[in-house]
């Protein structure tokens, strides 16, 4: 990924101590984003499928590689999911290993089906 300015957020950012790294949601870009230093570190990419969202992609650039930072996009992703009355489908790999570890997600995580991946095919164009 380049380096690029960050887009305006559309709905909840929250930040950390120090100021770094801060997690928005971009609405129009249907992902998460986790900054550091006012730069793009990473991303965790979903659609909306009725109450639920389904998480299909994460990444975080090389440079930032290490920090953590995915684990903090994703617990923060899945909080503000929590908040916003939705449900969980992880079809991601990092976003499905995270919930074996955190719990505290079980209650509004539901099972990735084959309807729901070629739903999401569909929409992502495969």
């Amino acid at each position: 990924m380049s380096e690029q300015k960050p887009e305006q957020g559309t709905a909840q950012e929250t930040e950390r101590e120090g100021g770094t790294p801060v997690v928005r949601r971009v609405d129009a870009r249907h992902r998460y984003e986790i900054l550091v230093d006012d730069r793009r570190a990473g991303l965790t990419a979903y659609r909306d499928r009725d109450d639920r969202r389904v998480f299909f992609h994460t990444e975080i650039d090389d440079a930032y590689a290490g920090q953590g930072l995915a684990s903090i996009l994703v617990e923060q992703a899945l909080t503000d999911v929590r908040a916003s009355g939705m449900r969980i489908v992880p079809v991601c790999p990092y976003v499905a290993k995270f919930l074996k570890k955190h719990e505290e997600f079980a209650d509004i995580t539901d099972p990735v089906t084959p309807e729901i991946i070629q739903w999401l095919d569909a929409q992502l164009g495969r």
